[in-house]
């Protein structure tokens, strides 16, 4: 059993409802254009064979016509050879081809409205599809997205990316041990640099106590 039950259902219908309420859009969709698609076939088939009927009916009316010029000829024949009898039998077969060629008319017209009606549906039906189609690209990038992004988190979020980056701290922590070792050797050692860096600052240091003596003295004699 389809998606639809009748034309009207597809031409009515609200395909963001239908992918909402369904487990699978992306099979729900493929099944709405598919049934959409044959649909169409059949719209258009049915479009193919009124036409074809159409033809036929228009052929019927023009013989028809013929047989009313005809008869309508054999009754001013007739009467031109003063035979009002024969005009008349004449005049009645020419009413029975013209009631043809009206019947024949209203067949045709009943057919140009069903076309008519039919174009219309096509149109309606050919939209909704071009809207099926679309909301089924979009569905397939989300899905892909989607999908891309799970196994992204799944990476992420896998054992294997915990133990890796376990290792990395674990190797960090190793590398810390050695730069650690190799700073311990030079613990205590004094270089030449560090003595003149000492000396530097001894000098800055007696300076500054000799400036600040000079301010005391400057102060005690200027409270005397």
């Amino acid at each position: 059993m389809g998606i639809f039950s009748r034309f009207s259902d597809i031409v009515n219908s609200n395909i963001n409802s239908l992918l909402d309420k369904a487990e699978d859009p992306q099979k729900m969709v493929r099944l709405i254009i598919q049934e959409m698609e044959d649909t169409l076939v059949e719209v258009r088939s049915t479009s193919a064979r009124l036409l074809a009927e159409k033809k036929d009916v228009q052929r019927q009316q023009q013989r028809a016509e013929h047989e009313v010029l005809d008869w309508e000829s054999k009754a001013e024949l007739a009467l031109s050879k003063e035979r009002e009898d024969l005009a008349k039998q004449a005049l009645i077969e020419k009413q029975k081809a013209q009631q043809v060629v009206e019947s024949l008319q209203h067949e045709i017209d009943r057919v140009d409205e069903s076309l008519d009606k039919l174009n219309d549906e096509i149109g309606q039906l050919q939209e909704k599809l071009a809207d099926a189609k679309a909301r089924q690209k979009t569905i397939l990038m989300r899905q892909k997205t989607a999908t891309s992004r799970l196994a992204v988190k799944q990476q992420v979020d896998s054992n294997k990316v915990n133990d890796a980056m376990e290792k990395f701290d674990r190797y960090e922590a190793k590398i810390d041990d050695i730069e650690a070792q190799v700073e311990s050797y030079d613990l205590g050692k004094r270089t030449l640099r560090d003595e003149f860096a000492e000396l530097e600052n001894e000098g800055k240091v007696n300076d500054e106590l000799e400036a600040l003596k000079a301010r005391m003295k400057a102060k005690a004699k200027g409270d005397e």
